[in-house]
């Protein structure tokens, strides 16, 4: 693997090219440093301004030969206009209650996760991942994370979004939900529910990690407007974005 020197001895390495798991017929590679040290908070705030993301206690971002296709992309919180169908979203769940725990695993989580990894990503790797594995998933962080649950009236829990605190912004590591609860749409209402907490806290971003244009699976991060794409060159308006090249 390639690397070289950064701030603070730290140091940035290429992976091997790997297919991609988004488009066929294509190869992805990522460039990925640890965020260790007491400045490793600051450094995943700088770091996800650059366009990475967290996975435990390594950033990445794509570093794939002649494709940018997988871009990462943020909401502008505080003008944040909601859709008419967000709105009904938000309206249809306001039954349940949220509440910000600490990032800690337990097996009513699992128990829900597994369930919506059988459903919606059964041939996926973590579809197979045991209970050590989800925790690992949930407390090896070396920033400020928090675990969102939702939960119905009776008290089950039905959503949950691990969720890493930003000096400036939220940053929605991974959800899982109920798959039975597909009319609730509870995907979308946990990111509603994190960009009206940012605008409460008076933060600027909810980041929603990677989107890809030719990928269905990613396109209902672009209907959360306004919404910002990380291009080489900087930040741009989603609408106003130089294209990719693939």
């Amino acid at each position: 693997m390639k690397h070289k020197p950064y701030l603070d001895a730290r140091f940035f390495f290429s992976t091997s090219p790997l297919p991609c798991p988004y488009l066929p017929g294509r190869v992805e590679r990522r460039v990925v440093t640890e965020l260790i040290g007491r400045n490793a908070t600051d450094m995943h705030d700088r770091l996800s301004d650059g366009g990475f993301r967290r996975s435990h206690s390594i950033a990445y971002a794509p570093a794939c030969p002649a494709c940018d296709a997988c871009a990462a992309v943020r909401v502008l919180a505080q003008n944040f206009d909601a859709s008419r169908s967000q709105r009904r979203i938000w309206n249809k769940n306001k039954d349940l209650s949220a509440e910000e725990t600490p990032a800690m695993a337990t097996q009513e989580q699992y128990i829900l996760f597994s369930r919506y990894q059988r459903h919606r990503h059964g041939d996926g790797d973590m579809s197979r991942m045991d209970f050590s594995d989800y925790q690992a998933l949930i407390e090896d962080t070396p920033v400020e994370t928090t675990l969102l649950e939702f939960r119905d009236s009776k008290g089950c829990l039905v959503a949950a979004c691990l969720t890493d605190m930003m000096e400036t912004g939220l940053s929605a590591v991974y959800s899982f939900f109920d798959p039975e609860l597909q009319g609730r749409s509870l995907g979308t209402y946990m990111i509603l529910w994190l960009i009206e907490r940012a605008r409460s806290l008076d933060l600027t971003h909810v980041y929603l990690g990677f989107w890809i244009a030719e990928s269905s699976k990613m396109a209902y991060k672009a209907k959360f407007q306004p919404i910002e794409i990380k291009r080489s060159d900087g930040w741009f308006m989603f609408e106003h974005a130089p294209k990719s090249s693939v």
